[in-house]
């Protein structure tokens, strides 16, 4: 009988792990809307979705809620923010954990408050924007639902 566990190999060093909040905002034509790392932060120039880092004591809803009135503008405190899935990516220097929450509704105009690029991308064209290593995985998860 032979064991199914194999021996792992040989440990990486421990990073500080950061865990993120993202969302993929889908308007009324199914578009989802990616914002461009600005010049000056690490993966410049890549697409994202939007979000940030969950601050101490934040549910990763309560990170969305205040991520996206600060760099988007609009108010999604009311707004079902449905948690769709996950990436877990290690980095060089940290190891980031992501959750990907999927959101229809929200007040006001998206506006690139903080002058990040924002484009509303239909699932076809996704692969016209080249993005971070640890968005990557939740575009299919993304593209069964819609």
């Amino acid at each position: 009988m032979s064991n199914c566990f194999q021996a792992a190999p040989a440990a990486l060093p421990p990073l500080k792990t950061v865990w993120v909040s993202a969302v993929a905002l889908v308007d009324a034509d199914g578009r989802v809307l990616l914002a461009q790392r600005p010049q000056g932060k690490n993966l410049a120039g890549l697409w994202e979705f939007p979000g940030g880092k969950i601050e101490e004591g934040e549910t990763p809803e309560q990170t969305l809620v205040r991520e996206l009135k600060e760099e988007l503008g609009i108010d999604t405190s009311t707004s079902c923010l449905a948690p769709l899935t996950f990436a877990s990516h290690r980095y060089d220097d940290f190891h980031l954990l992501m959750t990907l929450f999927v959101c229809r509704v929200w007040q006001g105009h998206v506006t690139a408050k903080e002058g990040q690029c924002l484009v509303w991308v239909g699932m076809h064209d996704f692969g016209k924007y080249p993005m971070p290593p640890a968005d990557v995985p939740l575009v299919p998860a993304l593209r069964e639902l819609l």
